[in-house]
């Protein structure tokens, strides 16, 4: 039970970076609907980067840049041009994937460097709880973190008010002073960043080596998470964790039911569109007059802003 709680942590930490990059830029307004070219750019740019470096920090370090670049020209194209973020996510995914697979194919085959084992003193001792959480390398770590530092900002600070603000209603949060589309920008790139650090952690980490197919499908799951959980950093860290339980299980169950492979890893795709129905369906809104408590546990509504134009007049 400890050794399958410790590979499910494992093979989700990527996604759960991935997806609370997304739910920063969703939250801003931003929609980057590029995830799927941006991971396999970013896992192909980090892997190549290592090989040469010969250091895995580095690799980490270009596909961040590799992401961000992707985000910055969505949220400048948006911000300035005014052009359709959907669409221009959309043209941004088939470029980036056929550029991972252009530059990236002298190196398939290749074997690089990887995130080494970290386990952390004492606490990996603990009985159960340590083997589970605290035996780990510093990916893992860097996921936790990135749910906990979200979730903070978010809920805590005046600068996730101000992020929420610009996501969900940009007129009233430029009318107190805050510089919507500035923000919006910043926090576009960060989650763009953020999306680049688990496209390397696949190559460099989970799956280590360059392949075409190495993030195949993970970047449109990641989009589906973000909404399977309610643009709540809590939740959507359960839907990555989910996802990584039914990868291991997959894994574990191929030898049994050689078909379930195949159709596990595509289950997020029906539990989104049954999330979306249930959430935005009548009942579940009378129920959530009634109970507020249980509407914002189970799920929430996307930004209101999200996706749309700010201009100031």
């Amino acid at each position: 039970m400890e050794a399958t709680l410790n590979s499910i942590i494992a093979a989700a930490a990527p996604l759960v970076i991935a997806t609370m990059g997304e739910t920063i830029t969703e939250k801003s307004g931003v929609v980057n609907l590029s995830l799927e070219g941006s991971l396999r750019l970013s896992a192909m740019t980090g892997f190549v980067v290592a090989f040469w470096v010969g250091h895995a920090l580095v690799g980490f370090g270009a596909a961040a840049i590799v992401g961000a670049a992707i985000a910055a020209i969505i949220a400048s194209t948006s911000i300035r041009l005014k052009l359709n973020q959907i669409a221009v996510g959309f043209v941004l995914t088939l470029l980036a994937a056929d550029l991972a697979s252009f530059l990236g194919d002298s190196f398939v085959g290749e074997r690089g460097p990887r995130v080494p084992a970290l386990p952390i003193p004492i606490l990996s001792d603990i009985p159960f709880v340590g083997k589970v959480f605290f035996d780990h390398d510093l990916v893992v770590y860097g996921s936790f973190l990135a749910i906990g530092v979200t979730w903070f900002v978010f809920y805590r600070t005046r600068a996730g008010l101000n992020l929420q603000g610009v996501g969900e209603r940009p007129e009233g949060a430029f009318a107190r002073g805050v510089k919507v589309n500035t923000l919006r920008f910043w926090y576009t790139v960060l989650g763009g960043a953020m999306v680049g650090i688990a496209g390397a952690a696949y190559s460099l980490d989970v799956k280590l080596g360059w392949r075409e197919t190495l993030t195949l499908n993970l970047g449109w799951i990641a989009l589906a998470i973000v909404i399977f959980g309610g643009w709540h950093p809590l939740r959507v860290a359960f839907g990555a964790y989910l996802f990584g339980a039914l990868q291991v299980l997959a894994f574990q169950l191929q030898d049994v039911f050689p078909g379930l492979a195949q159709v596990l890893p595509i289950a997020p795709f029906p539990l989104m569109i049954i999330a979306l129905v249930f959430v935005y369906s009548s009942g579940f809104r009378r129920i959530g007059d009634h109970f507020p408590r249980l509407r914002n546990l189970l799920g929430s509504e996307a930004p209101a802003a999200m996706g749309t134009v700010f201009e100031r007049e």
